[in-house]
């Protein structure tokens, strides 16, 4: 098919861009060509966007591809609304084959030309960026201005992140070499070689609820940077944010002379369970997926034809030995446990108290006043219910609402969670964190702290002493996982102590954090998110392992 959008054309935008990424994630430095704010965008976006969105809704979203054997939909936005969207169903046997048609050519185009076709994709998502955080915000929770950054910038910079790695991994190797092997007297053995990144076959992205862009972009982007084409089968309750970006991803395949169908959706009928199907089909060599531990376990047992990426369940944990800015500490905690209703994979859950106090810079802290302090300070960020709604989003199902209301009666409740009205949207289920007393020296194989519960739900463990502190971090993350660890300590020797413990554990630590900067957030470029080394996740996101595996070196031998 002919190309609307040249290689020079392509290498013209986005070599620079390329360039960059690979810098960044050579250096770890802070670098983003996404801006994060809303104004960056134009005067006429934030309307645009909105009027994109509202567009949208209540409409049949086509997107041509092969194997449409019917519609779904049935988002209902957490906020309330019914977004009224349907998607195409599709007929597996019909569409997988049309999938691998185009992945030839696409193979073929080799590593430079599939990362630009990749950063034209991102640039065409982050140019309607406003459109995109209106349609995570209905579908996740999230508030807008979590949904916009999170949802719009920080994903795609995820993404690029991915298409960078990917790009490193298969340069590697060189594209071709002349060997020549010295024989003495007699003429040299020579041998032409080329080499070949060659692609699994179809990867199949399982998207979740809360960040369906955070958390797909990833994978969708580093199988599609290695090659393989790509079936995104979103959460049933978050389709639109992902069935934009296979829209755009089609547009720009096409108009670079590729088969679209390299990208395609799966959105599920109610209670199908497509994903399960998917799986375990021999065409799909790829998966990555973001959800429940179940899941997870059940797709590491059973897709053995593909190789799997799996983001888990974890129990974060806060270590809480000593501080020399309490009140530092307090608010950056408070922020931690209040953003997007603590609907995050690195929300901290467990915070881990001495129960004869801490030291701080405001005298000594016994663990009742820790405790009632923290409840103070996270009363007092959300006592305004504007800039409650502002960071609490709202709860993204109802399962998120059990859970809540059940950690009241697990033990002494030092903070209560509270109803907030949202007026613009009074639908919206929007509730405060609850913090829990519960004491780490009663033994209790069941308790409640061994167990991730996801949402507002925090609970403030009473241990006899840190080093007690570090035999429970490690073993939660040892046999729980965690996607994040914490620690505030003014002691040297306990910051090596717990150090020592997540690089055995393989958990992302952050030691003393009292400002702008939180536990639950992760800058692309710099930051791993997760570490591929405990229960939580098999995968970091991003490094070398992410891509190099989605690829493999095929060789070409010819005699010179």
């Amino acid at each position: 098919m002919a190309a609307e959008l040249t290689v020079p054309q392509l290498t013209e935008k986005h070599r620079t861009t390329l360039d960059q990424a690979l810098d960044a994630i050579r250096s770890r430095a802070y670098w983003s060509p996404h801006p994060e704010h809303p104004k960056a965008y134009g005067e006429s976006a934030p309307a645009d966007g909105l009027a994109a969105f509202e567009a949208v809704r209540g409409t049949r979203f086509d997107l041509g591809q092969p194997g449409t054997d019917g519609w779904a939909g049935g988002e209902v936005s957490p906020f309330g609304p019914e977004l009224g969207v349907e998607y195409p169903h599709v007929d597996p046997d019909v569409l997988l084959p049309a999938m691998r048609a185009g992945m030839g050519a696409w193979r073929d185009a080799g590593p430079e030309v599939r990362a630009l076709v990749c950063i034209e994709i991102l640039a065409r998502i982050g140019a309607r960026t406003h459109e995109f955080a209106h349609a995570v915000m209905h579908t996740s929770g999230q508030a807008f201005m979590m949904a916009f950054q999170a949802g719009g910038p920080h994903a795609q910079d995820r993404g690029l992140e991915a298409v960078a790695y990917a790009y490193e991994e298969q340069t590697r190797v060189p594209g071709q070499a002349a060997w020549s092997k010295p024989q003495g007297k007699k003429d040299p053995l020579e041998l032409g070689k080329t080499f070949t990144a060659v692609p699994r076959g179809i990867a199949l992205m399982i998207g979740c609820n809360t960040f369906p862009t955070w958390n797909g972009y990833p994978g969708l982007f580093a199988s599609l940077a290695t090659g393989n084409a790509v079936l995104v089968k979103p959460h049933p309750r978050a389709v639109l944010p992902l069935a934009l970006t296979v829209k755009v991803a089609r547009e720009v395949l096409a108009e670079a002379g590729f088969d679209p169908n390299l990208v395609a959706l799966a959105v599920e009928r109610r209670e199908e369970g497509i994903a399960k199907t998917l799986a375990v089909r021999p065409e799909i060599k790829i998966i990555d997926y973001t959800g429940s531990t179940e899941f997870g376990d059940w797709l590491e047992a059973n897709a053995r034809q593909a190789q799997v990426y799996t983001e888990k369940a974890g129990v974060n944990t806060v270590v809480v030995d000593s501080t020399g800015n309490y009140k530092g500490m307090l608010s950056n905690l408070a922020f931690s446990l209040s953003l997007y209703s603590g609907q995050m994979c690195t929300t901290p859950q467990n915070l881990l108290i001495p129960r004869d106090g801490i030291e701080t810079d405001a005298g000594h802290k016994s663990y009742d006043e820790v405790v009632a302090d923290l409840a103070a300070s996270v009363g007092g960020l959300l006592g305004d219910d504007a800039r409650a709604n502002a960071l609490l989003g709202a709860l993204v199902n109802p399962g998120v609402k059990a859970r809540l209301e059940a950690a009241a009666g697990l033990g002494e409740v030092a903070l209560a969670s509270r109803e907030v009205a949202n007026p613009e949207f009074p639908d919206a289920v929007v509730r405060t964190p609850v913090i829990v007393k519960l004491d780490a020296g009663k033994p209790d194989p069941e308790a409640a702290y061994l167990s991730e519960c996801f949402g507002p739900v925090s609970f403030a463990v009473a241990v006899d002493s840190t080093e007690d502190a570090l035999e429970l971090l490690r073993r939660t993350v040892r046999e729980k996982g965690a996607m994040t660890v914490g620690a505030y300590t003014t002691s040297a020797d306990t910051e090596r102590a717990v150090e020592e413990v997540c690089l055995e554990e393989s958990a992302q630590l952050s030691l003393n954090l009292t400002g702008g900067v939180f536990v639950n957030q992760t800058a692309a470029f710099s930051d791993f998110h997760g570490s591929g080394g405990n229960p939580a996740a098999n995968a970091a996101l991003c490094d070398g392992a992410f891509v190099a595996n989605r690829f493999r070196v095929v060789e070409v031998r010819r005699q010179a």
